[in-house]
């Protein structure tokens, strides 16, 4: 395990990525997901460069100068040795926040039961009807089933949308409420706009933010725009 290399890279130091943490981020290079309007191109379709000894080591330099680590991408759950990875993180005092698209519930239903990670942003793409369009995936079905683990779960996480306007107009959205709140999820909702002018893995044209003054918040779900 020592010498595979999953990880494309690392950020030292955020305090955006991990709520009232300081915390780094260690960059899983590949996904199954090909969502034209993903910032990360090159960690999607590129290959690992760090070694998880290298990882490691690195992670021990900041013993006491963070708080925390960041597992995202790519998709971070794609990679095998990614459970024992966390388990040596842990060991060192860190807390864990996994990023994830949903897409391997099998691998999220052991990190919840084992009370593996402290804190999970899951991504929610689109739904059932538009969800191919959005990802040139079929994993709908992975990601509702890792939704719900997490809702069952006693894990804090966070649901976030990315929102281009050729992908998501304000009905899309407002399903993805209702289908949300069908779910029985309590708590916030994040969504960003598509940020225009920065290299994206597709070809999207310019995206306005038509509707981030209107209200979408329900008794139980409270959508913030980021």
């Amino acid at each position: 395990m020592k010498t595979v290399t999953p990880v494309y890279s690392i950020t030292p130091f955020t305090l955006l990525d991990y709520p009232d943490r300081t915390a780094c981020i260690l960059w899983f290079a590949g996904c199954n997901m090909r969502c034209s309007y993903c910032y990360n191109p090159d960690i999607v379709l590129g290959k690992g460069k760090l070694s998880i000894n290298q990882t490691m080591d690195f992670l021990h330099s900041r013993k006491g100068i963070l708080d925390g680590v960041v597992l995202s991408g790519g998709e971070c759950t794609l990679h095998k040795h990614l459970i024992p990875v966390i388990k040596e993180i842990r060991s060192l005092g860190y807390v864990v926040k996994l990023d994830t698209n949903g897409c391997r519930p099998k691998v999220m239903k052991q990190i919840l039961e084992e009370k593996l990670v402290d804190y999970v942003a899951l991504d929610f793409k689109a739904l059932p009807e538009s969800f191919q369009s959005v990802t040139s995936s079929d994993l709908f079905a992975e990601f509702e089933e890792t939704l719900m683990l997490l809702i069952k779960s006693t894990t804090c996480f966070e649901l976030r949308t990315t929102v281009h306007a050729d992908l998501i107009d304000e009905k899309d959205f407002r399903a993805m409420v209702c289908f949300l709140e069908s779910k029985h999820y309590k708590g916030n909702y994040y969504v960003q706009h598509f940020v225009n002018q920065v290299p994206t893995l597709g070809n999207l044209g310019y995206s306005g933010k038509e509707f981030i003054n209107k209200d979408f918040s329900t008794v139980h779900i409270q959508v913030v725009f980021r």
